[in-house]
């Protein structure tokens, strides 16, 4: 396309010099000979009076002596014969005209050019008296008839290469501009087909251009999307099966020693490694805030009753003693309900598998008005950096561990407009606390009624002054 548009930049200049430099080229030569032959003109009118008056040969030789151009030998006087007897025509300077140039010129009675050697003749008729007339003859050189015109050719010739030249240099500009976007976009996306998700184009360059860069980030971001979403999806299936395999783990670890104990035992490590493996390859991806649609959600309450229910007869086989509060009523949040029982049990599921058997550990469920708290506090050894736990795949040192249970947590609370924080618990080990929004989904408490829309932006400024005295 950039040589394209030189190309035809080159041509349409080229011809709009040629259809204006040549024509001016021509004027140009024009004026210049019209230039030339008025002088001679001038020259030729200013002899004219002394030939009505004058008388012989001499006077006539001096006369043609004082002109101007007298001396150059480009002034020549041919004067008939008289009606005396004897008398002949006279020929004072250097003739180049034809004779027969000459009668043509007494017989019109006008003024002509001749082409003669060198040059040409201006001859100019001068009536001396009754039916004699007498023929003024200038020469006017070839160089004086083209005086100037090399110089105006050469100049518009220079000007016609500088227009070529400049618009050709602002067609290459404009073609820079054109194809650099477009290679820009050509290799990103061959470098998003080779997998390289974080390929991008900057938005320049112009408007149909910029308007193809920006869909095609906008692509590209909805391909990485995807390929997280893809991801993350494989990596929480992956995750939930920890539940059921730390059921199966306490199970093996009370058949005693047998055979089949220990294969049941290897088995379940086994397990846990691949489940392990397949979290740790999944790509990391950020989390994706859902929107919470109305109608979608659970009762808080009743999920984590039902949830501990689960937990609590392995806690009682390892001698955990539970503590659980605020759940003596009903609390609609918008969550679904398997969302919510899968960030409970990762979070549950952490309690068992990072803390000694015997550790205490309490789940406390607080209601206000713009948000419920989620409270899963323990008595273990507590996180040396929550601020890494809260990171996909880095939670910490332990093997196997990815983090990816917090991230399960992290997301259902994003999803409401809350979030996730952890500190120390008054049980002296780690506190997780789920802040759970009910702005968002248009949710109060269980009596279910809906706010107006200015309500709920008192809402959210209150949610975030709770958060900051949290």
């Amino acid at each position: 396309m950039r040589w394209a548009l030189v190309r035809v930049s080159l041509a349409v200049t080229a011809m709009v010099v040629l259809a204006f430099a040549v024509p001016l080229g021509l004027v140009i030569k024009e004026m210049a000979k019209d230039r030339a032959f008025s002088n001679a003109e001038r020259q030729a009118a200013t002899l004219g009076p002394v030939l009505s008056i004058a008388q012989g040969r001499e006077q006539l030789e001096w006369a043609v002596r004082s002109s101007p151009i007298g001396d150059t030998g480009q002034l020549a006087v041919h004067v008939p014969a008289s009606d005396e007897p004897g008398s002949l025509p006279m020929e004072i300077g250097t003739r180049r005209a034809a004779q027969k140039d000459l009668l043509a010129t007494q017989r019109l009675g006008r003024a002509s050019i001749a082409e003669v050697s060198g040059g040409s003749a201006l001859l100019q008729p001068i009536a001396i008296s009754t039916a004699k007339i007498a023929i003024i003859e200038v020469f006017v050189p070839e160089d004086e008839v083209s005086n100037g015109v090399a110089t105006a050719w050469l100049v518009l010739a220079g000007v016609g290469i500088a227009l070529i030249v400049g618009s050709v240099a602002v067609a290459d500009r404009l073609g820079v501009r054109m194809v650099q976007p477009a290679q820009r976009l050509a290799g990103a996306a061959h470098d998003l087909g080779e997998g390289r998700l974080g390929a991008r184009v900057p938005e320049k360059g112009p408007t149909e251009l910029r308007s193809a860069a920006i869909a095609f980030n906008s692509m590209a971001d909805q391909v990485v999307q995807l390929l997280a979403n893809e991801r993350e999806l494989a990596a929480d299936l992956s995750h939930r099966l920890r539940t059921p395999l730390t059921v199966l783990r306490l199970n093996a670890a009370s058949l005693g020693e047998s055979p089949a104990a220990d294969q049941t035992r290897a088995a379940v490590a086994q397990l846990e490694r691949e489940v392990d493996t397949i979290i740790r390859t999944a790509r990391k991806a950020k989390p994706q805030t859902r929107a919470t649609t109305p109608g979608v959600g659970c009762d808080v309450s009743e999920v984590i009753h039902e949830r501990m229910d689960f937990w609590s007869a392995l806690a009682e086989d390892e001698g955990r003693e539970v503590r659980l509060a605020g759940v003596g009523r009903p609390l609609r949040i918008p969550v679904a309900r398997p969302e919510l029982a899968a960030a409970l049990d990762a979070l549950l599921g952490n309690v068992f598998r990072h803390t000694p058997e015997g550790t205490a550990f309490a789940v406390d469920v607080h209601h206000a008005d713009d948000a419920v708290i989620v409270l899963v506090s323990d008595a273990g050894p507590g996180i040396a950096d929550p601020e890494a736990a809260l990171v996909r795949g880095n939670s910490g040192a332990r093997e196997g561990s990815t983090g990816l249970g917090l991230d399960i947590v992290r997301r259902v609370a994003e999803s409401t407009g809350g979030d996730v924080r952890i500190g120390r618990s008054v049980l002296g080990g780690t506190e997780v606390r789920i802040w759970i929004g009910l702005g968002l989904g248009g949710w109060r408490s269980a009596r279910g009624t809906r706010s107006a829309r200015s309500a709920g932006e008192r809402r959210g400024h209150r949610l975030r002054r709770r958060r900051a005295e949290h």
